[in-house]
Parts: structure tokens; sequence; C-alpha cells
């Protein structure tokens, strides 16, 4: 997975990356694998996209018209929703969202592989690595699965509530409480788990988030969240 890394890499890591890639190029829950896969590709355009840079220069991404450099294989819509996430993520409204018109589970869907793939992405370039080849696209169609208990709160779709899950999604917040970052994706609960699997690797299990007489990394817990606070700063992290 990594032959070109000067440096060591966990195996835990390693094999969560493989996981990663090789769901992206399965079909999802709405989307297709060829879909899943283009979605990647229009992620990693999107860092050249000159709209974009525009974009984000401007004091509104709103005040800046024109078309997004891609490849032309996705609608225009998710188009736009893939870059202005994957680009522009601190000034997402909204009044953007409902302008998108993109069914709520498919758009749950896309910011499930748009996250992935930014983090599979920034791993690589922060280890000085060469960006992986996305994955062929598998055969096969969405199962089109929507949680029965997925239902409209304090966020733009639908999600699950904490203490509502049942059944296969019993397991969604693994007795966590369900904070908002794990709310998010429920809808598509496969997304969230797709993540989780990926982020809790890179990071820590949310389980070990409040061992604080244990350090599990190879950095403290505080030396943790330093970093990850920098970081959230620097690209003006909302949550």
């Amino acid at each position: 997975m990594f032959p070109d890394s000067e440096a060591p890499i966990r195996v835990d890591i390693i094999e969560a990356h493989r996981r990663a890639w090789d769901r992206i190029g399965r079909p999802g829950t709405w989307l297709t694998g060829a879909e899943r896969v283009e979605i990647a590709a229009a992620v990693r355009e999107s860092a050249d996209c000159r709209l974009c840079a525009a974009r984000r220069e401007a004091l509104s991404p709103e005040a800046v018209r024109g078309a997004h450099d891609h490849a032309g294989n996705l609608p225009e819509a998710e188009v736009e929703a893939v870059h202005r996430i994957a680009q522009d993520p601190a000034r997402l409204t909204r009044g953007w969202y409902d302008g998108l018109g993109i069914e709520a589970a498919r758009y749950v869907e896309l910011v499930g592989v748009v996250a992935v793939t930014v983090s599979l992405d920034t791993f690589a370039r922060a280890m000085g690595l060469a960006q992986r080849t996305l994955p062929e696209p598998r055969e096969g169609e969405p199962d089109r699965y929507r949680p029965p208990s997925a239902r409209m709160e304090a966020a733009w779709v639908p999600l699950i509530v904490p203490g509502e899950e049942t059944g296969a999604e019993a397991d969604i917040y693994e007795g966590l409480g369900g904070p908002y970052i794990h709310r998010a994706l429920t809808l598509v609960p496969d997304a969230k788990r797709a993540f989780f699997d990926l982020a809790e690797t890179q990071y820590i299990p949310g389980r070990w988030m409040r061992e604080f007489d244990v350090e599990h990394r190879a950095i403290t817990h505080a030396q943790m969240e330093l970093l990850a606070g920098r970081i959230s700063a620097l690209n003006q992290c909302l949550y």
C-alpha cells in the first residue's frame, strides 16, 4: 500500500486505507461504484479548479460565477457539491445546500466519499507520498437502504437521533452518546461506518477519547488536541 514511504506506517493504518479505497470502488447505498470513483476523482480535480480558487479569494463564494474544471462525468450540482465541500467547507450554508437540489441521502453519501478521499489524500501528502491510484469501479446496484429511524432534527438532512438507534443501526453510536460529528452521516449508516473506520484508525477510537490516564498513541492526548485545534483553526472549522 505504501512501498514508497521512507517512514514506518502502522499496520492498522495500512489496512484501514486498503479498506477505504476498496469501499470507494464498490456500489454504495445510493451511488454506484462508478459514481463513487467519479466523486473521488472530482475531489482531486477541485484542487486545481480555477473557479474554486477565485471563490476562495472572494468575500463570498456566491459573488463569483463560472464553471468548475472537471471531467464532466457527474451532474453539475454534484460537481458543485464536491468542489465546495472539498475546497471551501467553512462557508457552506443551508441556502447553498437547498439550491443544489440533490436528494438528501445521495448528498450524505457524496459527503462521505469526499471526506474519506480528502483524508486519504491528505495523509499521503503529509507523508510525502504520491497519491494512490483510484480504484476500478465494481459493478452492481446501490441497495438504497434508508434507516427507518432517521428523521429531521437540528441539521440540514435527516439523521438518527441518539437513543433512537434500533435494529441494524443499534451499533451506530457504539455507546458514545452520539455527538453531532457522529450523527452527520447516519442517514447513510455505511457512510458513517466507513468514515469512522478510517478516522478513528488515524486518530483514536472514541472509547479512548476520555481515557486521559492512558496514552494509546506515540504522542499524548494533549499533543493530538493541539494539532487538531491548530489544523481546525487553519481550515476555519466551525465545529
